[in-house]
């Protein structure tokens, strides 16, 4: 079966403005991550404990929102949000092709994510990332696995959300993978919802595959590639929770990529 082109580039085949938007946005970034490092320095480091009070948003939430969302507009991507999102705690499964993947989600909605424990020891990166709130897992190992899963059960009952990525790595190709069921136990122990968000690059409402990750690209260069590339909609759709069946955490995590699947898929115009 062929595959339309036009949901499957970022762009004509020579973008004569992508060296003008480096002129711009590069600038902008170094002086976004500023801004981030005093966020976390003055603001995040000594709120990470923050709740929602009444479905009201601490002020820690909301500058993360607001820093995310400036983020994506650096990289000519506006935030578009479909759905009700439900209120904290809850925990937010999702589709996974970029390192942007978790700042679309925080432009909507802050919460603890569960990254690959390299992070931790990545230059500014990790520490960013601690200051959040993130969650590192070593993967493939089922001691750091049963960490992760006790530290997202508690951040879930003191009353944070946690989100996660159930495929275990990103994919390309606008390939969804298969879900891991074991990481909804959380939400089973913490008796908190499990919502579904798609995340969607498109433009045109046509969706773009390739503007996460592709196939052996480095984090590098895909951010210096994601920074010249023309404007898209970066969207996140929160879907309908899925049902809590303790005695079927398979079911749970089918469902949840059945809604996710639809959800990435064109519609009619």
């Amino acid at each position: 079966m062929s595959i339309d082109t036009t949901t499957t580039t970022t762009g004509p085949e020579r973008d004569l403005l992508r060296p003008l938007r480096y002129l711009w946005r590069v600038p902008l970034l170094l002086l976004h991550i500023v801004l981030g490092i005093a966020l976390c320095a003055l603001i995040l480091s000594w709120n990470q404990r923050v709740v929602m009070n009444n479905g009201r948003e601490p002020f820690a939430h909301r500058m993360i929102r607001w820093w995310s969302l400036g983020l994506l507009r650096i990289f000519g991507l506006r935030s578009v949000r479909f759905g009700e999102v439900r209120r904290d705690p809850v925990l937010f499964v999702a589709n996974h092709t970029s390192w942007i993947d978790i700042v679309m989600l925080h432009s909507q909605r802050a919460a603890c994510f569960v990254a690959k424990a390299e992070i931790a020891g990545w230059p500014l990166i990790g520490w960013l990332a601690r200051n959040g709130g993130t969650i590192f897992h070593r993967r493939g190992n089922n001691h750091s696995l049963s960490t992760v899963m006790q530290a997202m059960v508690e951040r879930l009952r003191e009353g944070r959300s946690v989100a996660v990525f159930p495929e275990g790595g990103t994919g390309y190709n606008g390939v969804l993978k298969i879900f891991h069921a074991r990481i909804f136990q959380a939400a089973l122990d913490a008796t908190v919802p499990v919502q579904p968000v798609a995340l969607r690059f498109a433009r045109d409402g046509r969706r773009v595959l390739d503007a996460g990750f592709r196939e052996h690209e480095s984090f590098l260069h895909n951010i210096v590639r994601m920074l010249g590339e023309a404007p898209l909609d970066a969207e996140v759709h929160f879907l309908a929770p899925v049902p809590a069946t303790p005695e079927a955490r398979r079911r749970m995590a089918e469902l949840s990529r059945e809604r996710i699947a639809v959800a990435l898929e064109d519609r009619p115009g």
